[in-house]
């Protein structure tokens, strides 16, 4: 069987909404191979919500729709899937399942596209590009898209920076966080997200990681999305008062992001756990580095 490796994403990075994301040590796993028809589909670690088994699994329709896209026949496919990344978290595992399924589509089809094409293909599927761009390249990746393409550019982080997660009990849907965001916005908050985006991403490439604390800033969803998510923004200032750089709302959440440099890790994350257990909703933390492969075929 062909053994795929997909890392969990945290998209809408500050001022990035889906624009730019990250790639984390944290993976879901998927085996597939050829049958001579149907489909049969196994879950090999269960999550809250229930992975369908039958054609409406979105691994198998992004499957076909990689097949129909090359014109290609649609073969009888065998999947096993064993999942890592928490489910409407805001983690990026509908991405994950995407890449994944143009992955293990890809490799029975013969390797017809590069990472190039299969990455265009993601984004056009996801709709936009701060999930799949990460899961697909690793590291972190800022892209744009237009009804007819998409561009990236990937960039490299700093070896000492970690990526804690805080991640609470309860669920908040795309659907529902895409519900609560205004029609428009005013110029002043574009621009305050335009300066932003531009820092951020000036300042990863030259190191001058101070200046996240700013360039994490966003008036675009998180004012919008912080009613979903209550102490939202307490988190964000104790995460920062314990020695973070910067605090986010990873995807459309629930999960909260603090970034932080290694030296600081043993008080924050002392500090962060007993303040974190002092609130409701079971807020949990966990440190990742970012992954900087992307999604790979494992060798057996």
């Amino acid at each position: 069987m062909i053994h795929i490796r997909i890392p969990a994403t945290s998209a809408n990075m500050g001022p990035g909404f889906d624009t730019i994301g990250v790639a984390l040590e944290l993976y879901n796993h998927l085996w597939v191979e050829e049958i001579p028809e149907g489909l049969r589909i196994e879950v090999k670690r269960k999550q809250e919500i229930e992975i369908p088994l039958d054609e409406s699994n979105l691994i198998y329709q992004t499957m076909q729709y990689f097949y129909e896209k090359m014109g290609l026949p649609m073969p009888g496919v065998h999947l096993i899937q064993e999942d890592y990344i928490p489910m409407v978290r805001g983690l990026g595992s509908s991405a994950a399942c995407i890449v994944g399924g143009l992955i293990a589509a890809n490799e029975l089809a013969g390797r017809p596209c590069d990472k190039e094409a299969l990455a265009q293909m993601a984004a056009m599927l996801e709709g936009h590009p701060d999930n799949s761009n990460p899961a697909i390249f690793g590291s972190m990746v800022v892209g744009a898209q237009n009804k007819e393409n998409m561009m990236h550019v990937r960039l490299d982080l700093p070896e000492d920076l970690v990526f804690a997660t805080m991640v609470p009990a309860f669920p908040v849907s795309t659907a529902k966080a895409r519900a609560v965001l205004p029609e428009g916005y005013s110029r002043e908050e574009v621009v305050f997200n335009v300066s932003r985006g531009a820092l951020l991403v000036a300042s990863i490439m030259s190191g001058k990681l101070e200046n996240l604390s700013m360039a994490m800033e966003d008036k675009i969803h998180q004012p919008y999305r912080s009613r979903l998510i209550p102490n939202m923004y307490q988190i964000f200032e104790k995460a920062k008062a314990y020695g973070a750089l910067a605090a986010y709302l990873s995807g459309a959440g629930s999960t909260l992001m603090a970034m932080v440099k290694r030296e600081h890790l043993g008080v924050f994350q002392k500090k962060m756990s007993a303040y974190l257990q002092t609130l409701p909703d079971h807020w949990q933390l966990t440190l990742f580095k970012a992954d900087v492969a992307g999604a790979r075929v494992e060798t057996e």
